[in-house]
């Protein structure tokens, strides 16, 4: 093992192009996994230090906020929080597993001037399974930063039971047509809450016969 970079020819230039393309895109997927997780429970210790002391300014709170964690820091804190109740805490670890197996394997696939086609697509496939992992997760918190934003709008359902595929497709792009078949998206159809079930619902409340509040509604709800 010596230098990275080789006067040496890779012997498959455009599957390694479109590996590492594939990687890059996965790894920015990764990276907003871990800030909407982030942005979720800061938003969820806010609504906590306004309920605890209402006279707090907003500047109070933000300043009495924990400050962000890792992201397995992040899914304890999340999973042990009113909101995070609701939330399919396993899905999401599963896809915390997936971003660090992206951030530091994802290209892991050796001397570039010597791997050939069979081990470029072994190692997609590995990087597949994480990247549905990863979308999974993804879906879940993405929904509750939709409910966040935008308190007052329906979830978009054919956008999130489209979603894994959606991912799939845009990290892998001509490479699927490489690699064995993926099943359709059973998993798009189950990422997505019905409006009557309470065990991730990203619809920020608390209690599926009430109606959809806003953030700050749901956080009093929840305290009780």
């Amino acid at each position: 093992m010596s230098w990275s970079l080789s006067l040496l020819k890779p012997r498959q230039p455009e599957l390694l192009d479109a590996l590492f393309l594939s990687v890059g895109r996965a790894l920015h997927l990764a990276n907003a996994y871990e800030d909407k997780c982030q942005y979720v429970l800061r938003v969820g210790n806010l609504i906590t230090a306004h309920q605890t002391e209402p006279a707090m300014t907003f500047e109070e709170a933000v300043a009495s906020a924990p400050a962000d964690k890792l992201l397995g820091g992040t899914l304890h804190s999340l999973a042990a929080h009113a909101m995070g109740r609701t939330m399919d805490m396993d899905t999401l670890h599963k896809a915390r597993q997936a971003r660090n197996w992206i951030a530091h394997e994802g290209a892991s696939i050796g001397a570039i001037w010597s791997v050939d086609r069979d081990r470029i697509l072994q190692h997609t496939v590995k990087l597949r399974a994480a990247v549905t992992d990863l979308a999974l997760g993804d879906n879940i918190i993405s929904q509750w930063c939709h409910g966040l934003a935008e308190p007052h709008d329906l979830p978009p359902a054919d956008w999130i039971n489209g979603y894994p595929d959606a991912v799939d497709t845009w990290v892998f792009g001509r490479l699927r047509g490489l690699l064995p078949e993926q099943p359709s998206s059973l998993a798009g159809s189950e990422q997505r809450q019905s409006p009557d079930d309470q065990s991730s619902c990203p619809s920020v409340r608390c209690s599926t016969s009430r109606p959809r509040v806003s953030p700050e509604r749901a956080g009093a709800r929840c305290s009780q």
